[in-house]
């Protein structure tokens, strides 16, 4: 199984920190090199745009290669996201003032593109414009870190 990785869950791993959690990062880097875990250039650009820890940064640069840049057939996808009125609310006033990344459409279309699982930490509510509404209305399957974790029978 393939997981695409939302920028919220790489920053939820900056809490694991090496030092403490070798077995985890053994097992993660083992799964990022079997092509198990991937994500998106729109989350590399979220996560240089936002400051994250030491270690964080330094995995990102060493790994830049998992972070795809989108098909034809992906950005295809991303336009249909948006042919929903509704989550057009994926982008942000502020991502659109200031033009930051916007990855969670990106996201959403790698995993439906590639039959993966989005590994996100937002929650679905009720008519908001989230990943996992998006992904309930397209039948795209997703996950969080936590249940990620349980899915692999990582425990430490």
């Amino acid at each position: 199984m393939t997981y695409v990785f939302d920028t919220n869950s790489f920053r939820e791993l900056q809490s694991y920190f090496p030092q403490n959690f070798p077995t985890f990062w053994a097992n993660f880097d083992t799964a990022v090199t079997a092509g198990q875990i991937i994500s998106v250039r729109e989350v590399l650009n979220e996560l240089e745009f936002q400051r994250t820890r030491d270690h964080m940064i330094d995995w990102v640069a060493q790994n830049r290669r998992i972070f795809k840049t989108p098909t034809a057939e992906e950005t295809e996808f991303v336009a249909n996201i948006f042919q929903v009125q509704h989550f057009a609310a994926l982008v942000g006033k502020k991502q659109i003032y200031k033009g930051g990344p916007v990855a969670d459409p990106f996201v959403i279309a790698s995993a439906a593109i590639n039959s993966a699982v989005v590994v996100t930490e937002e929650a679905l509510k009720p008519k908001a414009a989230k990943i996992p509404n998006v992904c309930e209305h397209f039948d795209v399957p997703y996950t969080n870190l936590e249940q990620f974790l349980e899915q692999q029978g990582w425990t430490f």
